[in-house]
């Protein structure tokens, strides 16, 4: 794997905690005072102790000017894709088109059955999201809207408003189908450290990028965004430093494995600031060097 020489940018993702509303919000101010790029939220609609997501981010939305929004990621099976699309469109007008769609398609089964979704199987899961992109995609168009589905259908809906500006969407992929279909029709793909470690990023994106040339696509045209999480301190280990050392490992991660979004899961304001005014200025410092050299 290769840098694919995307821009650079660096966000972080909070916890949408009910009982630490005030804080979350103050953490926001903090990342868009210190110049980060974005916050991303995740979407767990079945979960008692989070907000929603949606509604979160359009608190944030108003209390910003420049930072961008998305779900990490939209938990779609609870979410018909033409209010999806919708809701996204509304967000991204009420902010000067600062708003971003991270989609999933699907996960803790047994907590979207109690919220009254569907329970799909994997292959199911896939197919269904596969439909949402395309009807997502046809709203925010414009003019009627016509789509057979088997998941989906749309028939003589007057699609509106649109957004202010393209809307990127992202996917949470892991299996080979989803990461197909990421290379075939998504602006982004976005793994999580958690889940995907450094060692298995290469051979997940080389699905990503032999599916998007098969569909006559550049890969580097899919933004590779990165779910990150680690402890500052005087470790060796991945993000385990200084961030002196947070610093050059995600310039190894970004020109030895493509990776240029990093989005840092923390409700610590104290980390948040080193991440922001430290690591931050510092991979973009070496990132320009590497590719200049």
């Amino acid at each position: 794997m290769t840098d694919y020489g995307q821009p650079l940018r660096f966000g972080f993702f909070p916890s949408p905690r009910a009982d630490r509303a005030d804080d979350l919000l103050r953490l926001v101010g903090t990342a868009e005072d210190a110049g980060l790029d974005l916050v991303s939220v995740q979407d767990h609609p079945y979960q008692r102790r989070f907000l929603d997501t949606w509604t979160l981010l359009s608190v944030i939305g108003a209390r910003t000017t420049s930072i961008r929004l998305s779900p990490n990621v939209a938990n779609l099976p609870l979410r018909p894709p033409v209010m999806l699309a919708k809701a996204a469109a509304s967000l991204d007008i009420l902010t000067g088109g600062r708003a971003e769609l991270g989609l999933g398609a699907g996960a803790f089964w047994d907590g979207v059955v109690a919220a009254g979704g569907p329970r799909r199987s994997p292959g199911e899961a896939v197919d269904a999201l596969a439909e949402a992109i395309t009807v997502m995609r046809a709203f925010w168009s414009g003019g009627t809207v016509d789509l057979d589905g088997e998941f989906y259908p749309v028939h003589g809906l007057h699609a509106g408003p649109a957004p202010a500006h393209d809307i990127p969407i992202w996917l949470g992929a892991l299996g080979p189908r989803m990461l197909r279909l990421t290379g075939e029709v998504a602006d982004a793909w976005v793994p999580s450290l958690q889940f995907v470690p450094p060692d298995q990023i290469a051979e997940k994106s080389m699905v990503i990028d032999d599916a998007a040339r098969a569909a006559g696509r550049d890969p580097a045209e899919i933004t590779r965004i990165y779910n990150i999480a680690g402890a500052f301190g005087s470790g060796d280990g991945l993000l385990a430093g200084t961030p002196a050392q947070w610093a050059e490992q995600l310039t190894d991660l970004t020109v030895t494995l493509g990776m240029s979004t990093y989005v840092l899961a923390t409700d610590d304001p104290d980390d948040l600031a080193r991440f922001a005014n430290e690591v931050a200025p510092a991979v973009r410092e070496l990132v320009a060097a590497e590719r200049q050299g």
